[in-house]
């Protein structure tokens, strides 16, 4: 890995189009997270199905938890197969 360094002119503005993500942090908090916000689901569901009989949190509150941590779940998902697909066109 080379230092970085400042630029003596400025940028003719095409970074975007050859900006690169870093793939390899990506890929690891999408392994990371994953599984940690699947169990997050299940756990909500669980306590959701069997809600504590002071009603504090309510059921509805524990369902909305719950699939708030399945949409998270979905776009980890989601971002570790696209990373992986890119990293395998990009070798």
């Amino acid at each position: 890995m080379r230092p970085a360094r400042t630029p003596r002119t400025w940028r003719s503005g095409t970074e975007p189009a050859t900006a690169r993500s870093d793939l390899k942090l990506r890929f690891l908090l999408s392994v990371l997270f994953t599984p940690l916000f699947a169990l997050a689901t299940i756990g909500f569901a669980v306590w959701a199905a069997d809600p504590p009989a002071s009603g504090v949190p309510g059921q509805k509150t524990l369902i909305a938890f719950a699939l708030g941590c399945f949409a998270l779940t979905l776009f980890a998902l989601v971002d570790l197969w696209v990373v992986v697909r890119r990293r395998r066109t990009e070798r």
